[in-house]
């Protein structure tokens, strides 16, 4: 089975954007401010948006599997307070779940939250409760920095999380550290703000000792971990003069990485720099990078391709990217996946 563990409904029907300017017009006027029961999508408009989008690309790339969650651009926890984020990620997650119920074999959802600037993290707990007991998710997306590009939250490593870690041991589900917009000019939302966060999202893991607190806490990073595999001896000379543990030992027990990394020469060097039992396939298709590479003539986020053509792994090790090591970490998806006997 090929697991793809970074995917987001970036295709959905047009009256959730049409939704969310309403709900975005009515922080301002609350007399516009729309009803949750005033969005209507129907299954069918779900189903023609997966199948002539996500689906049909899974079948031509030869994917089985996509863990799915709302799109992370479009969470922009820095808009309006709880109660605005709380209402728009109860909308995304359900039609996230939504698209699992039509296609079950094919997609199961993870879980964005109510995130706001500010505000304490456990006003999350009750959306990511019904997320996992309601509709199966089997991990979550969390930002860092609910700013939005202007970095105001405590670092990873804060007691200020707690509250959301605690709950990911208690469900056995990780979380992979994704950002949402940048409304700070100097950083562009895909290109900079993305690999930034996942880059800080590393060191202050590293500055930390957070899983001397939480020792089966597990954190995918995104897009190939940002810089992080490209400096990796910066990294381990950081750690050692700030005296910590060995990277195989402080870190990489608990922290994985995805292969959303959108060039061969990018895939070779992260399946050569971090251990093949912390890569899980991933290609967030019809994401940040969606045209097609004109030196190989392939779409740049086919990353299966970059896999296959590694000629530094073994086919134990593909399969063990491909799959082993998402059911290893996803538990809750393992489970799913044995109770219908695969």
């Amino acid at each position: 089975m090929i697991i793809d563990i970074h995917g987001h409904y970036t295709t959905a029907p047009k009256a959730l954007e049409t939704w969310r300017n309403a709900q975005i017009a009515g922080i301002a006027d609350p007399t516009r401010m729309p009803k949750a029961s005033d969005l209507k999508i129907s299954d069918d408009e779900l189903r023609e948006t997966i199948e002539q989008n996500q689906l049909k690309l899974m079948k031509q790339r030869g994917s089985d599997l996509t863990i799915f969650s709302p799109r992370a651009s479009f969470m922009a926890h820095h808009i309006g307070d709880f109660q605005v984020s709380s209402t728009w990620a109860a909308i995304c997650n359900e039609l996230c779940h939504r698209v699992a119920q039509l296609f079950p074999d094919h997609f199961v959802p993870a879980a964005m939250l109510p995130q706001s600037p500010g505000v304490d993290p456990a006003t999350c707990i009750p959306e990511l409760v019904k997320c996992v007991e309601q509709y199966g998710n089997v991990g979550l997306n969390l930002n860092p920095d609910p700013s939005g590009g202007h970095w105001t939250s405590p670092p990873l490593t804060d007691r200020h999380w707690y509250p959301i870690y605690e709950k990911m041991v208690e469900y056995d589900i990780p979380a992979m550290v994704h950002v949402s917009t940048s409304c700070n000019a100097c950083f562009h939302t895909t290109g900079a703000h993305y690999i930034n966060a996942d880059t800080t999202a590393v060191m202050q893991l590293i500055q930390g000792d957070l899983f001397k607190d939480f020792p089966t806490l597990k954190f995918i990073v995104p897009h190939g971990g940002g810089a992080a595999p490209y400096h990796w001896g910066r990294y381990r000379g950081l750690a050692q003069e700030l005296k910590k543990p060995l990277l195989a030992d402080h870190l990489l027990k608990n922290v994985f990485f995805d292969t959303c990394v959108y060039h061969q020469p990018g895939i070779d060097l992260l399946t050569k720099v971090i251990p093949v039992d912390n890569i899980l396939f991933a290609s967030e298709m019809i994401g940040a990078v969606r045209g097609i590479d004109p030196e190989t003539g392939h779409y740049f986020d086919d990353t299966k391709r970059y896999i296959e053509a590694s000629t530094q792994l073994t086919a134990a090790q593909k399969q063990q990217i491909y799959e082993g090591n998402a059911r290893r970490v996803f538990a809750r998806l393992d489970q799913q996946l044995k109770a219908k006997g695969l």
